[in-house]
């Protein structure tokens, strides 16, 4: 099996063109578009193998040299908050947890921009033995992936037994000062069924939970449109046990639709990334873990920051680099459009 087909493109776009961008130090694309937010894989590795993310076998192992290291990836969130205008930083994977030196890549990016908002988004196996130390080191908030409170069904879609500790995890977050703690559940056929049950669970144990719309980033290619979830389903199947308030969107970028619960104060939110996209509000930029710049989850056009960095280039070189990223910027995922082709690397490989 080669990289491409296991979800990592071969080939790296060149040196992306300025032409027509505005004067401007921020991360603008042509359609208006600010990116403020951050996301950083920092590993290939999972502990879990989720079927809409991860091949059964997991990922190819990135060369350790190919992979940023802790100095390279504080130095870019530096840059990025300091010259790039981009507000909140989040870690993830694979599984972010399954880097050694996470915690000192935590510390390190505190150090360097101590006022913008660490986060990591994590499928929680383990989080309990690291959490405090974690919270320590900077991290001020934190996302956890579970789809599902049922053992069995749990089971069956990460391919591991492991749903205790990722329970332990999302306490141990909450007792170490990260609440609330945010749960993303994705959406599936086979976890439709306990989606009340596990919104129950969520706010018998304060979390805020969000139901995500399964996309076509699974490395199996299974996914298909006819037969995914969509908020409207979920909806439907929640309405049946509570009763659900559509709330405003404070936050015009921000993915989730919120509902208040039973009057509230809690909300459940839905990120309908298929059904009601908002690439038209998106503000991401994405970091991957070998030091690629992609502008958009669905895009493979990439830019290779490492390669930059270990040849040199100062902090204005890699700025201008990572301007031109974002000025290539797609206006959408094109899911619906006719010739829509998913993306070479799986959600694994990009980082959620």
């Amino acid at each position: 099996m080669t990289l491409v087909e296991m979800g990592i493109p071969a080939v790296r776009s060149e040196l992306p063109s300025l032409d027509g961008r505005p004067d401007t130090p921020f991360l603008v694309d042509r359609f208006g578009r600010v990116a403020r937010d951050l996301r950083v894989s920092i590993t290939e590795k999972c502990s879990l193998r989720c079927t809409y993310c991860m091949p059964e076998e997991g990922l190819p192992p990135i060369p350790r040299q190919e992979l940023l290291t802790a100095d390279e990836i504080v130095r870019l969130v530096s840059l990025a908050v300091r010259e790039l205008g981009v507000r909140e930083v989040r870690f993830t994977g694979g599984e972010p947890l399954m880097r050694r030196e996470l915690e000192q890549i935590i510390a390190g990016c505190h150090a360097a921009v101590p006022d913008t908002p660490l986060a990591m988004t994590t499928n929680g196996v383990g989080l309990e033995h690291r959490v405090r130390k974690l919270a320590e080191a900077g991290l001020t908030r934190v996302n956890v992936s579970l789809d599902t409170i049922d053992r069995v069904d749990f089971t069956r879609l990460t391919r591991r037994d492991r749903l205790e500790s990722v329970l332990n995890g999302i306490r141990a977050a909450r007792d170490a000062g990260l609440a609330p703690v945010k749960v993303n559940a994705v959406l599936m056929r086979q976890n439709l069924a306990g989606a009340a049950d596990l919104l129950a669970w969520c706010l018998a144990e304060e979390c805020e939970l969000r139901f995500i719309e399964e996309m076509p980033l699974d490395a199996d290619h299974e996914w298909a449109r006819e037969h995914m979830v969509t908020a409207a389903d979920l909806l439907e199947v929640l309405g049946e046990r509570f009763t659900l308030t559509p709330t405003a969107r404070v936050d015009p970028s921000a993915p989730a639709e919120k509902w208040l619960v039973d009057g509230g104060p809690a909300t459940v939110g839905i990120i309908a990334t298929v059904t009601r996209k908002f690439c038209d509000s998106c503000d991401r930029t994405r970091l991957t873990a070998d030091g690629m710049l992609r502008s958009c989850l669905f895009s493979d056009t990439e830019f290779d920051v490492r390669t930059a960095l270990r040849a040199g280039a100062d902090d204005d070189e890699v700025a201008e680099l990572w301007r031109g990223a974002m000025w290539q910027k797609w206006a959408g995922h094109g899911i619906d459009a006719a010739g829509f082709v998913p993306p070479e690397r799986t959600m694994g490989a990009i980082g959620g």
